[in-house]
Parts: C-alpha cells; sequence; structure tokens
C-alpha cells in the first residue's frame, strides 16, 4: 500500500459516482415533475419515434371524430329537409285524390290545384334552399347529377347516389337496354255494333268499381262516350276496333292496372259475365359506363314506364320509345357528392349523395289534378314520394351504419392508442419514486464518502513529524 498527496484516487472515484448520482438524480427530478418519461430524444430514442407517431395519429383521430360529427350535423340538416318534403308531398296527394271526386265542380277543382301549385313551388324552394352553412344540399350539387340527352327516351332521372351495389363516384354514362317494353291492360268486347247509331240495350256494367246503365236507346257511341266520360274515376278509356268491337284499355302502364269487367249479356259482351287484364312493367338493363370499364344493373323493380332498380334508382321511359331495344347511353352522370374525411388516415373517407330534390326532377313538373289526368297525377307524386322515402332511407343508413358506427370505432381505437402511448411517453411515478428515493441516499453517501476520502491525504502528515 501507498500513500500519495498529489493525486487522490479515492475521491476521484468518489467524484466520479457522485457526479453519475446527482445526473440521475436531475433526470429523476426532471420525469416526475413533467410526469413524462421521455422528455427529450436522448431518454429514449426509439421510443420518442414510437409515442410522436402515436401523438400524431391521436390528433388525427380527434380531428375525425369532430367530423364524424359535422357529418352527422350535415346528414340531420339534410334529412329534416326531406322530413318537411315528405308532408308536402303527402298533402299533395290528398288534394289529388280529392280531385278525383266527381262530386267536385271546376272552381274547386282549381282552389286545390292552387294549393298544389303552392307545394311544388315549396318544395322547390326547400331544394335551392337548405344548406349547411354555405353548402347546398339538396339542388344537386352535393350528390350525383344526370341529365338526360335524349327526352324522346327518357323523360325523368332519379338517382340515389350507388349502383349495383357501389358508390357512383366517378363522371360517366348510363345506358338503357330495355328488354321488356311495357303494356296497359286491355279487354276487347265479343259484342259487334256494326255503326255508332246501333243500339246497345237496356242493361248494366261495372268497370274498375264504376257501375253503368245502358237504356234501349243507347247508342254504340253514346256507350263510348259513357265509359270515356268516366277516365277519371275508372282510369279506363274505350275505342271501337276493326271488327266494330268495343276494346277497354287502362290509360296507365303497369302490372297494378287493370280493366276489371262485369257485365249482362249484350252489352260490350255477348254474354253476361266478367273479364279482367292486367298491364306489364317495363324491364331494362342499365349500364354504368367510366372510361372502358362498365357495370351493369337490372332495373326490374319498377311500375308501368318507370325502371327502378334495387338501389332505389329511377328512370322515368318515354311512351314513344317504350319498345324492346336497346336505347344507348342517354343519361350523363356527374358525381359532386359530399365527402367526409371520417378516419386520421389518408383515403379513409366516405361520401353522402343528396342528389337534385326540386319538383321537376323528382317527376313533378307538371302536376294536374284539375281535368282526367287525376290517376297520372297520383302515379307521379306517389313516385315522388317513394323517391325522397328512398333518400331519407339512405340518409339514416349512412348515419347509423356509416358514421355512428365509425365514431364507437374510432372511440375505441383512440382510447386504445392512448394507453399505448401513455406507456411508452409517460413515467410510471411510484416507480419513479422509489428510484428517487435511491438516489437521493445515493447521493447523499456520495457526499459523505466524497469528504472521507479528501480527508485521507491527512494521514500522510503523521509520517512527516514523525
Amino acid at each position: 500500500m501507498s500513500f500519495r498527496i498529489n493525486t487522490n484516487v479515492a475521491a476521484m472515484g468518489a467524484l466520479r459516482n457522485l457526479n453519475g448520482t446527482s445526473s440521475d438524480l436531475n433526470r429523476s427530478i426532471n420525469r416526475l415533475s413533467t410526469g413524462l418519461r421521455i422528455v427529450n430524444g436522448s431518454d429514449d430514442p426509439a421510443g420518442l419515434i414510437a409515442s410522436e407517431n402515436f401523438r400524431a395519429q391521436l390528433g388525427g383521430m380527434d380531428a375525425a371524430l369532430r367530423n364524424n360529427q359535422d357529418a352527422l350535423n350535415f346528414a340531420k340538416t339534410a334529412d329534416g329537409a326531406l322530413d318537411e318534403m315528405s308532408r308536402l308531398l303527402r298533402d299533395a296527394r290528398a288534394l289529388a285524390v280529392a280531385n278525383g271526386n266527381g262530386t267536385y265542380d271546376a272552381d274547386q277543382k282549381q282552389a286545390n290545384q292552387t294549393q298544389l301549385n303552392n307545394i311544388l313551388n315549396s318544395i322547390d324552394r326547400l331544394a335551392s334552399t337548405t344548406s349547411f352553412g354555405r353548402k347546398k344540399m339538396l339542388d344537386g350539387s352535393a350528390g350525383v347529377q344526370a341529365n338526360i340527352n335524349n327526352l324522346n327516351v327518357i323523360t325523368n332521372v332519379y338517382t340515389s347516389g350507388s349502383f349495383a351495389g357501389t358508390t357512383l363516384n366517378s363522371n360517366g354514362t348510363l345506358g338503357v337496354n330495355v328488354t321488356t317494353a311495357a303494356g296497359r291492360a286491355t279487354l276487347t268486347g265479343t259484342q259487334a255494333y256494326t255503326a255508332g247509331t246501333v243500339l246497345v240495350g237496356a242493361g248494366q256494367f261495372t268497370l274498375n268499381g264504376k257501375t253503368f246503365e245502358t237504356t234501349a236507346a243507347t247508342t254504340r257511341d253514346q256507350l263510348v262516350d259513357m265509359v270515356n266520360a268516366a277516365i277519371g274515376e275508372t282510369g279506363v278509356s274505350a275505342t271501337v276496333n276493326g271488327g266494330n268491337q268495343l276494346v277497354l284499355t287502362n290509360t296507365q302502364y303497369g302490372s297494378d292496372k287493370a280493366v276489371q269487367l262485369t257485365t249482362s249479356a249484350g252489352v260490350i259482351n255477348t254474354a253476361a259475365g266478367s273479364a279482367s287484364d292486367v298491364g306489364e312493367d317495363a324491364v331494362a338493363t342499365v349500364s354504368y359506363t367510366v372510361g372502358g370499364a362498365t357495370t351493369t344493373a337490372a332495373f326490374s323493380r319498377g311500375k308501368g314506364l318507370e325502371l327502378r332498380d334495387v338501389s332505389g334508382n329511377v328512370i322515368g321511359l318515354n311512351a314513344s320509345a317504350n319498345s324492346v331495344s336497346d336505347k344507348g347511353n342517354v343519361i350523363q352522370v356527374f358525381t359532386q357528392g359530399a365527402q367526409f374525411q371520417v378516419g386520421a388516415n389518408a383515403g379513409e373517407t366516405v361520401t353522402l349523395n343528396l342528389g337534385n330534390m326540386s319538383a321537376s326532377n323528382l317527376g313533378l313538373g307538371s302536376v294536374d289534378i284539375t281535368g282526367t289526368s287525376v290517376q297520372t297525377a297520383l302515379e307521379s307524386i306517389d313516385s315522388a314520394i317513394t323517391n325522397v322515402n328512398t333518400l331519407r332511407a339512405n340518409i339514416g343508413s349512412f348515419m347509423k351504419n356509416t358514421l355512428e358506427s365509425n365514431m364507437r370505432a374510432l372511440g375505441v381505437a383512440k382510447e386504445s392508442l392512448a394507453a399505448t402511448e401513455s406507456s411508452i411517453r409517460e413515467v410510471d411515478v411510484a416507480q419513479e419514486m422509489t428510484n428517487y428515493t435511491k438516489l437521493q441516499i445515493l447521493q447523499q453517501s456520495g457526499i459523505s464518502m466524497l469528504a472521507q476520502a479528501n480527508q485521507a491525504p491527512q494521514a500522510v502528515l503523521s509520517l512527516l513529524q514523525g
């Protein structure tokens, strides 16, 4: 063992250990005062990278949750306006039904027509003014816009925003290939009347629920006029064919339109009895073409000249084009739906297509309930009601199954991600307090040992004194 004065190795070692302890103690104090395990990059470089990525993701999730709530409010605003449209359309239908009453005079029918016109104006006002902030919602600028290229083939188009199970999200064309033409219910009488002045004879017949009486003085032409005068109630017109027989034809196309006849002998038919016939619905295959890709869907759920698919899209076929043939690309589609960023990452978006809900786009451009067109008006109003209800159902599904579901999933993901980020970045206070207490004790003992080590060279003095 040697004794030196100039170099105190023990003190140097004690000082080095004391500096290390002091550094660790300062870091522990920093952690406890901030609540973080990683205060700067030197604490845990890899952990810092993971933590910062998680924090960025959490910030995106917070924004996405706000976006979802905004989207819900957007959809609720549209649904509220459509609810009012539904009420207006119900009132319009009631007016049309009322005008089918034969007891109403011309003034009463015109009064109802005036109310109906006001209703249509209100529908147009709702379609053009409903907005969320400054964004219009029901004028076609927040959904799929369909423009008709040939009005001789197509009379009206309503798009739900989806086609063949997919969202319409690209501009393209719709081609209509009619595979089944619409038909009207028709009955041909068996009684032949060789001239318009031929007497029908006394009798009775019931046509679509309305009963008619003929007398011994009723002629064939008067019989025809009798039927045609009641078109507004029966929906059936009468003509005479080349065989001098009466032809009864429903004025409307479709399987839900019938001609039901019960007659006594000699009136329309030679023998007493009943007969009936129903119409046929048009069916078409519609193609959606974008660039060189084509998707097809069957439009087989409509009535009469109205083509409808499972997605709620509606195409009105012009009666002049009611034939089995490929009509070509007669509709141009422009997509401009309201898109929402509902996730924290790129590409996590959803689209809500609202479409144009103006009266003309709903097929109510010219609805007349003052004359014999009440049945046609009812058909148009019923179709409009269906279209509005379909859109409301789509909005409801979007809110419930897309937005609300996504918000629940985002909430769980955010909770789990926050827990992971916390475990990486934040300090375990109990564990750190244990470490802090240990470092305090080490610091105190280190200071004491440094003092002892500094006193050690004084022992050499006793040797010099001797």
